[in-house]
């Protein structure tokens, strides 16, 4: 195999598994910093190595034998590998054994979700921990979303994998009473995950293009060890919902396509019947949370496919509960929408002018509901300029090019 395809398949493998090999070594070692170092420094011989030699016929498995070994060096030079001996002679003889044989190596991710949630993580820091651990996002694109500098979130990361290490805190998913301090900091690293993966859907290049498929398949996992815990039903079906849209997010020449004029036929039946499925079981359990109520607004736009139309007085409805349960920006804007929607489009636009200046100066989505709302009531060089500041705000070149180009509309 040459060079080219070599680096190909690393590639694959970084982007599909990196999370899963992590969370494997970690779960053996106890040291989530040590497992990304160690995997790091695997990646960097498979560079050097298989263009020359081939790529392995189980090439993660490869890896983790690599990793191990430079775990085992690591431990020598901390001069702790009495401690650490156990676990990676486990892990060496794991490794082994999944070269050869059929299976996959486990899925430890779960496990690792659920320790970097642990109480004895500073807060501020667990959910940026899973969304780096767990499922790869850099540091900068967490720092962005955390509105903090790169390098503040840097020292913020690499504390938490200390205090991992070195208070000891056990790989293992924990019993139901320790669930419900835990389980708020998995459910928003989920969503933040998934979050980043649909934004990178038109993007064939994106490092993050595979996270959302990611999320939902460590969203499942989550449902089957929970069945009871209504959130993570919520959750799941959110993201169902979103996925089963995908195909009709963009035209086939790349253009941005907005919810309401998508065609239904292109939505995902089956990813909607289960996305519904959980919703119901959700709704039974008569504890309502805010990813029950987002699926629950998504369910709204789904039932397009079956009326015809948008009942935007139940999605306005849905977006009051929201705003009183979890009140945040991203709700408030979504409130105003639906009013306007619902006819009261200068209400609306009151709506969005309340929230604090400071808090929606670089947030696309309130300028591009402002743009919207500006038009709707034909205030068309106030729309225009709000148009052109929600495309100089987008990262998705798609979604730039329809507010530019309603900006000139």
């Amino acid at each position: 195999m040459g060079e080219p395809d070599a680096h190909q398949t690393i590639e694959y493998v970084a982007r599909n598994s990196y999370g899963r090999l992590v969370a494997y070594l970690a779960a053996r070692s106890g040291d989530v910093a040590g497992a990304e170092d160690a995997l790091s420094e695997a990646f960097g011989v498979a560079l050097q190595r298989w263009p020359e030699e081939g790529v392995p016929l189980k090439p993660e498995a490869w890896l983790l034998h690599a990793a191990r070994n430079r775990l085992i060096d690591a431990s020598r030079r901390r001069q702790v590998r009495q401690k650490s001996e156990p676990y990676l002679q486990q892990l060496a003889g794991e490794a082994e054994s999944l070269a050869s044989a059929e299976r996959e190596f486990p899925d430890e991710r779960l496990k690792l979700l659920f320790v970097c949630a642990h109480p004895a993580i500073d807060e501020t820091a667990r959910t940026p921990l899973m969304l780096q651990t767990v499922l790869g996002l850099d540091a900068a694109r967490i720092a962005s979303a955390f509105l903090v500098s790169p390098a503040a979130m840097g020292q913020r990361l690499v504390r938490a994998k200390t205090k991992i290490r070195d208070a000891g805190i056990p790989f293992t998913i924990p019993e139901p009473p320790e669930w419900d301090e835990r389980v708020s900091f998995v459910l928003d690293a989920l969503y933040s995950a998934y979050t980043a993966g649909w934004e990178s859907v038109a993007d064939p290049d994106s490092a993050h293009r595979g996270l959302a498929a990611e999320a939902i398949s460590v969203g499942r996992t989550l449902v089957q060890l929970m069945p009871e815990e209504p959130e993570a039903r919520g959750l799941l079906a959110l993201m169902l919902h979103c996925e089963a849209r995908s195909a009709a997010r963009h035209t086939s020449t790349g253009e941005f396509v907005p919810l309401d004029r998508q065609d239904p036929a292109l939505w995902s039946r089956t990813f909607q019947e289960e996305a519904e499925k959980h919703l119901r079981v959700a709704a039974a359990c008569r504890h309502i949370g805010r990813y029950q109520l987002e699926a629950a607004l998504q369910s709204v736009h789904a039932h397009r496919a079956v009326s015809g139309e948008i009942d935007w007085k139940e999605i306005a409805l849905l977006y009051e509960g929201l705003v009183r349960l979890a009140p945040g920006i991203g709700s408030s804007v979504g409130r105003a929408v639906a009013l306007a929607e619902c006819g009261d489009a200068a209400g609306g636009l009151a709506a969005l002018d309340a929230i604090p200046a400071s808090r929606v100066a670089s947030y696309q989505p309130w300028w591009a509901a402002r743009a919207h709302l500006l038009q709707k009531l034909n205030r068309g060089p106030e729309a225009r300029t709000a148009f052109l500041r929600a495309a100089s705000l987008s990262e998705d070149p798609s979604q730039r090019a329809h507010l530019l180009r309603r900006a000139e509309s």
